[in-house]
Order: C-alpha cells, then sequence, then structure tokens
C-alpha cells in the first residue's frame, strides 16, 4: 500500500517544478520507450497558475528533492506554448532519470531573448541537427523532427531516438489510459511500475516491504490542483498474467470502510482494505503468494483489513460479519484476559500468525493483545494503545469525526477496495520507515503539518479507479464569522478592482481582473485561473455581462483604452465585436436593455463622439446623440421611471444631457453643475449627482431641479439605489443620514450591494488597508473590518446563500473572504 505514498510525493514533487504542456497522441511516438512517468499538459497556462498558487508545492520549494528536480528542468522555464505536449522521465541508471518533452513546433516555442546567460552550439548526429543549449546553469538538448520539437536532458535519449526513428511502440495500456484521460484538466500523470523502474524503487529504503513493481502496471492520474488541494484521480490496470497487488481484490467488490469509527480521533492516520467475499480474496492470495493451497477458512467472514497509525504504534482491525470461529481461533492462543472499561482484553502467547494468514497486507506485525468492539477484532502490540483504542471508541472520540477524515473523506467515495488517510506526522512515520532518507527528509522540511494525505482504490470490472489528494485540513466552520477562503497571485501587480461574473453553465460567480501588463484573468469559484487573455490596454470602468445570443450564454463586453471588445466564455473575442477607436481615450462602455428582452444597445463614448451598436455590431440607425457640445465624461446611464426611458450624458461643460431612446432631449436641465467623480444615480426617482462643492443636485423627469447642501470635500465618495443614499466625506460615511465616524485614512467612494433583500454598504481604508462593510442603518456587519486594499465586489459566490467578497490583498494577488 505504501507504494501510493511514493505516489503522492513523486507525483507532487515532479509536478512542482513543471512548465510545460500537452500533446496530442502523435507525440507519444516521440517519448523514450522506457519512460517511467509520462506527464501529458493540457492547457500551459492553468497548469502554471496551479503550480504558482498552490500551497503545498509551495512548502516544497525549498526541499533538496524538490531542488534537484527544478534545476534538471530549469530550461523548460521558457517554452510557450498552447497545445498539448509531454514530458516524459526516464531511466539511465540507478538514482537517475532524464526527461524527454515532445511539443508540436511552432515558432514561439522557445523565448530566449531575456536570457543573458545562454550558449547555444549545433550539433550533429547521423545527419541529423539537434541544439545543445546551456542556459543559467542547465544543459539540455534540443531537435527538430517532423512536425515535432523533442528537448531533453540527455542527448543518448535524443540519439536514440534518431536511431528508432518510427519504430517506438508504446504499451498498449499505456494507450489506452492515454486516450481516455481528461483533456479538461491542466496535465494527466501516467506512472509505469515495471520491474525495471528504478526512478521509483531507489525511493525505498533496502529493507522496505514495499514491492513498487509489483503493484500494478500502467497507472493513469488526471491532476486538479486549487490553491489548498492537489487531487489526482484516474484509473489503474493490472496484467492478471502479472504478480500485481491490486489483483487481490480482483472481482470483489469494495466495502464502507469502518476502521476511520473505531481509530481514536487523534490518530495519525488509517489504512484500510475490503473485500465483499473473502474465498475471492483467499483464491487472489494464492494466486499473488504462489501457494499451492488456500489458507484455511477460519477467516472466511473477514471483510475489512484495517491499520491505526498511533505516534509510532501501529493496530490491526480485522472487521467481520461474524466472529464465532476467529474467536474459538484466538482462545486457543490465549495466555491471559482481563477487563478494561467493560472490554475484555487478551493476552496472546503468540504473535506472528496474522503475518502468515494475510501476506502480503499485513508483514512484520506482533499481534500481542487483542479486543472486540462490535464484530471488529483490534490487534496492537503493545497494551497501552489498546486501552486508548478503546477509551477513546467508547467516549465516541473518534477518527471518523476529524477534521483530518472529514477533510478527506469530502473528496472520496464511500467505498474503498483500499482507503489510507494520515495527517502531515502520520505520512511522516510511513516515509521514515520505507522510503529513502532523500524522500523522508524532503517531506519533513516541506513543513506541510497542517495537509492532510489520502489514496483511495476502488475496484471495478478489469481496473481500479484511483484518488490521491494533498489538502490543506479544514478548519471547524463556526457561524457569525468572516474568514479568508483562498488568495490567488497573478504574474504582474493587479491594474483593476476585481469583480464577480457568472458562469452561465454553473450560476455560480467567478472573478474578472487585469494586470498591470494588461492580462485580464478569468478565476474559478476555487481560487484557479481558468484562463488569460492579453488585451492591448487598460479595461475602463467595470465588465458587463451579456447574452448576444439569447440563449444563456453570457459574455464579457468591455472597451479599454482604444477597444470594444466581447469576449464568450472561453476568453474567445467574438466577432464582430472587436472595434478599434483611433486616438483612444474611450470611456467605459454602457450597455442598454430598454425592454429586458437582450436587445441590447452598446454605447461608446470617445471625447465629444457617441457609437451606439446594436447586438450584430451594427451602428443603430436613427439614433440621433452622435456627437455631443462637449466630451462626455462619465459613463452613459440608462435609467427608467415608470414606462419612460432616459438616457443620460454629463458633459465637461457641466451639461447633465438627458435624452430619449433616439437621442432628442427628453428633460431639460438649464443648470451647470461642476461635476464631481461620482457617477449620476436615480434616488427617490429623481435623477441625483453632486458637484465638487458637495452639492446635490436632484432633478425631476420636468426638469425642476432641487438641490441640498452637504458641505462634502471636493474628493467625496457617493453611490446611491432608488431608496439608499451613501456618501464617504472625509473619515465619515452617512448611510440614509445616519453618519459613522471611522479613523482617520483614505477612503473608496462607497458602494452599495442588495444580496438577499439587504443592504450593504462597503468602504475600503486603503491607507490602513482595512475593508468596512455596514448594513442600511449604518451598523458594522460582525467581524469587520478585515484587512484589503481596494474596492470590494460582494455576493453569494458559490451558491449556499452565505456571502463572499472579493478585494485586492497584495500588489499582485487578491483575497477572497467567506462570511457564515
Amino acid at each position: 500500500m505504501k507504494f501510493r505514498i511514493v505516489l503522492i510525493l513523486a507525483t507532487v514533487l515532479i509536478l512542482g517544478c513543471k512548465k510545460e504542456k500537452n500533446t496530442t497522441v502523435p507525440l507519444l511516438d516521440y517519448i523514450p520507450k522506457n519512460s517511467s512517468i509520462v506527464i501529458k499538459i493540457n492547457d500551459l497556462n492553468v497548469f502554471r497558475s496551479e503550480i504558482k498558487n498552490n500551497d503545498f508545492i509551495n512548502k516544497l520549494r525549498e526541499t533538496g528533492t524538490y531542488k534537484t528536480i527544478s534545476d534538471k528542468l530549469k530550461g523548460l522555464g521558457h517554452l510557450q506554448t498552447s497545445g498539448e505536449s509531454l514530458l516524459a522521465f526516464s531511466e539511465m541508471g540507478r538514482e537517475n532519470f532524464e526527461f524527454t518533452y515532445v511539443a508540436t513546433k511552432s515558432p514561439d516555442l522557445f523565448t530566449l531573448d531575456n536570457v543573458a546567460d545562454k550558449a547555444i552550439e549545433t550539433l550533429i548526429y547521423e545527419n541529423e541537427n539537434f541544439i545543445k543549449y546551456t542556459l543559467e546553469g542547465a544543459i539540455f538538448y534540443s531537435m527538430e523532427i517532423d512536425d515535432k520539437v523533442v528537448i531533453s536532458s540527455s542527448q543518448l535519449l535524443l540519439e536514440n531516438l534518431v536511431r528508432n526513428k518510427g519504430s517506438i511502440k508504446k504499451h498498449p495500456t499505456f494507450q489506452q489510459l492515454y486516450k481516455v484521460s481528461n483533456t479538461g484538466k491542466s496535465a494527466s500523470v501516467f506512472v509505469h511500475s515495471s520491474n525495471n523502474n528504478s526512478l521509483l524503487v531507489s525511493s525505498l529504503v533496502e529493507s522496505s516491504p514495499v514491492e513498487i513493481s509489483q503493484f500494478a502496471d500502467w497507472i493513469s492520474l488526471d491532476l486538479n490542483m486549487g490553491q489548498e488541494y492537489i487531487r489526482l484521480n484516474g484509473l489503474g490496470i493490472a496484467n492478471d498474467s502479472l504478480k500485481n497487488y491490486v489483483n487481490l481484490f480482483k472481482d470483489t467488490r469494495p466495502m464502507a470502510n469502518t476502521t476511520p469509527s473505531f481509530a481514536p480521533l487523534n490518530a495519525n492516520g488509517i489504512l484500510s482494505h475490503t473485500f465483499d467475499d473473502y474465498g475471492k480474496f483467499a483464491k487472489n492470495q494464492q494466486s499473488y503468494l504462489d501457494r499451492s493451497t488456500v489458507m484455511d477458512t477460519i477467516f472466511n467472514t473477514v471483510e475489512e483489513i484495517g491499520f491505526i497509525y498511533m505516534s509510532g504504534e501501529k493496530a490491526v482491525i480485522l472487521n467481520t460479519y461474524g466472529s464465532a470461529n476467529i474467536s474459538e481461533f484466538l482462545d486457543g492462543l490465549r495466555k491471559t484476559s482481563f477487563d478494561y472499561q467493560g472490554t475484555e482484553i487478551t493476552e496472546l502467547n503468540s504473535y506472528d500468525f496474522l503475518n502468515s494468514i494475510f501476506n502480503p497486507i499485513i508483514k512484520g506485525f506482533r499481534a500481542k493483545y487483542y479486543a472486540i468492539l462490535e464484530n471488529a477484532f483490534i490487534f496492537t502490540p503493545g497494551l497501552e494503545t489498546l486501552k486508548t483504542i478503546i477509551s477513546n471508541y467508547k467516549n465516541g472520540s473518534i477518527f471518523e469525526k476529524s477534521t483530518v477524515f472529514k477533510t478527506a473523506k469530502d473528496e472520496l467515495a464511500d467505498e474503498s477496495s483500499l482507503l489510507f488517510v494520515s495527517d502531515y506526522k502520520g505520512t511522516q512515520e510511513i516515509l521514515k520507515k520505507h522510503f529513502s532518507p532523500k524522500i523522508s527528509k524532503s517531506f519533513k522540511d516541506s513543513k506541510a503539518s497542517k495537509y492532510v494525505f489520502a489514496v483511495q482504490m476502488v475496484a471495478d470490472i478489469d481496473f481500479y479507479h484511483t484518488n490521491l489528494i494533498a489538502q490543506k485540513i479544514g478548519k471547524e466552520v463556526k457561524n457569525n464569522t468572516t474568514s479568508p477562503l483562498f488568495n490567488i497571485q497573478l504574474d504582474s501587480d493587479i491594474a483593476t478592482n476585481p469583480q464577480f461574473v457568472t458562469n452561465h453553465r454553473t450560476s455560480r460567480k467567478e472573478i474578472v481582473v487585469q494586470d498591470q501588463d494588461n492580462t485580464l484573468y478569468l478565476i474559478s469559484t476555487e481560487g484557479k485561473v481558468l484562463w488569460k487573455k492579453q488585451l492591448n490596454g487598460r479595461i475602463q470602468g467595470k465588465i458587463l455581462q451579456v447574452d448576444i445570443y439569447k440563449n444563456g450564454r453570457l459574455q464579457l463586453a468591455f472597451t479599454t483604452d482604444n477597444q470594444f471588445l466581447i469576449l464568450d466564455r472561453n476568453g474567445e473575442e467574438v466577432k464582430p465585436f472587436n472595434k478599434s477607436f483611433e486616438g483612444g481615450n474611450l470611456n467605459p462602455l454602457a450597455v442598454f436593455d430598454y425592454e429586458g428582452k437582450k436587445n441590447y444597445r452598446f454605447v461608446v463614448c470617445q471625447g465629444k463622439k457617441v457609437f451606439m451598436y446594436n447586438s450584430k455590431a451594427e451602428i443603430v440607425e436613427g439614433f440621433t446623440y452622435t456627437t455631443a457640445k462637449s466630451d462626455i465624461i462619465k459613463t452613459p446611464k440608462h435609467i427608467r421611471i415608470g414606462k419612460k426611458d432616459y438616457l443620460v450624458f454629463a458633459l465637461e461643460n457641466g451639461k447633465l444631457q438627458i435624452l430619449n431612446r433616439i437621442g432628442k432631449v427628453r428633460t431639460k436641465v438649464a443648470a451647470t453643475i461642476d461635476f464631481s467623480d461620482n457617477d449620476v444615480y436615480l434616488y427617490k426617482n429623481k435623477f441625483s449627482v453632486s458637484d465638487k462643492k458637495g452639492k446635490l443636485f436632484q432633478i425631476s423627469e420636468k426638469g425642476t431641479i432641487n438641490t441640498a447642501v452637504f458641505n462634502l470635500n471636493k474628493d467625496h465618495g457617493m453611490d446611491a439605489t432608488n431608496k439608499t443614499l451613501a456618501l464617504m466625506n472625509d473619515n465619515t460615511l452617512s448611510i440614509k443620514g445616519k453618519k459613522v465616524e471611522l479613523e482617520l485614512g483614505v477612503y473608496t467612494k462607497p458602494r452599495i450591494f442588495y444580496v438577499y433583500d439587504k443592504i450593504y454598504v462597503s468602504v475600503t481604508d486603503i491607507q490602513n488597508q482595512k475593508i468596512y462593510l455596514f448594513d442600511s442603518n449604518a451598523k458594522s456587519i460582525q467581524n469587520f473590518p478585515i484587512y484589503g486594499t481596494s474596492i470590494i465586489d460582494l455576493d453569494d459566490m458559490d451558491n449556499d446563500r452565505k456571502l463572499e467578497l472579493i478585494a485586492k490583498d497584495l500588489e499582485n494577488s487578491l483575497i477572497v473572504y467567506k462570511m457564515n
């Protein structure tokens, strides 16, 4: 079983420093035949982002193993590709591996212009040219063959490829698993645990009973990585003609694992094996051990063999559906017995019988004491360990209730042929006992004490579902708390306020934000970068969502300094909505939907010019307001009062233009207003806007003007709904006329949110990096202020009726909070 732990570590460590991509099936023809581990990368941007933002991998960066692998793969960090690619590892001698990387040829595959420390040399082998690179101390080789580029850390591997071109045949099982791997994940990992797999075998100590080469034939694992977890799930296939550990469970069905319900709450881990038919298990065991006779049927009611790991001690559990025969057998080994908390503990005079009966699952175990809890037999080498298990069981303090187990169980199937769940300490003990000091030390140095590690295998017909997990241990959720959910680092400093947008497929919210390099990011509910798109300029104002085709699928619409763009769900441009404007200086985009029927009007303003487009990206005929008398300084507004539509434009000359749908004046505004930096709002059914002296102007539909003097400073902030007015002046926040004095600072404009029939008002103190949140009565929401450095967005991101808010964290990172 412990082979599974090496898969967690080997795979995670290798993935942790990879920077590559994906492959199409023909790429398989270019990797070495004896590859032990192959990684297919489906999406380079997502893969790199997942690695960069994964907390567990970041904890590995200072370990010796990580640095060794990272140094070997350093040159691959300069790759740029948008297609699939393969990364394969091959044994080139004990404790030595070399990599081969294959991608489809493209002109910008390698970007070395910014590399100062480099040397490039052309070599020839059998009339084929290949290039030797020395980049920042790392040496690797590259050659073009057909329409592919093959890169390797070994010159010999490339020479072998030249000699064997066209004759390299891949294992049929590998090809089968490759075809069914999930292309929707960022990467998939294929492990060949063959007899000559020194890459894996070298991780073990010489005395370890773990036999990696006999666990399975091929294992395929799709990678799913978030900020606080690494999950690998896929299939394992074992050849019937080979001696494979997983074949012990062939033709059996998995059962619910009960070992967690017997292990103490503070146990470091559990391991459970289940089968629904002991007879089939015994037959498989006979084949695995090459025995001529099947074992005695005394234990034929056993359906689970479990282990409990506790501070260096280990207990064995045999869970049964009938205990009479086993009890009778153990009575013959009885030395003495006594009562402990109402349970009989028996000391045995023979300790090794479990090793022969349940080999290879149980090895080297001394069953000196045992007790029966329900229909389960608990065996331990020491008396205190058994007493601890009994007392915790009777008190209900069991591992099943621990946050360690709950964290893992949420991601696993309910029934398992094999289940391993452990905390950091338990995993460390196993590695120390069975794996090389180098692997054990790297794990210890990672300081991943807040993580749970889990492995699950579920037997099915002809294959085995396989899950591997490294995940940060969840916290007990308490009501009335606001806590960080995740944060995510971008490639560059943040340029725009992050905001939520709706995923039309899930109805959940995702995050869009742009960095200083003008890269736009779409980030999932779990904090994963779904895609990045390079734009030509900075996004102006908010990104708006529209349904151009009226089919429920949402797009992102916005302007940059010189473009009007609409992007689809995947970040691709929606043609013909890619319009450029010479001279730039565009205002934020306005979208009008007069009747709510998705017959959109897109309004782009550039200085005095007004461009109104329909849903086909055509200029709307009949709209006459195409040129204003002065520059338009705010985003145009569509305001509906009753059955009338009003289009509102604020001009630099102080005029407020209130028009009808065709661009004619609907309401004349006589006043000239020295507009503040705030928008125009509908407040109490009046067009409401403030000036730089803090005066509030309210204009009725007939053009009547009312003013209110609030004595606000020039830089005051304002937001409004029809019934709620929020003002921020220096350090005083006013909501519906109720004032709150905040500490001295530099505050953003207030923002009003209406979620689940409740008003929230937020301001952020940029100077002191605090986010404040109030209700409509100006009362602070519990647990605020919290840390943050920008205007927030607030919504129910995952549809659980609990709110999340997004804000800028550091200069190049975002933080999401959850309000319970």
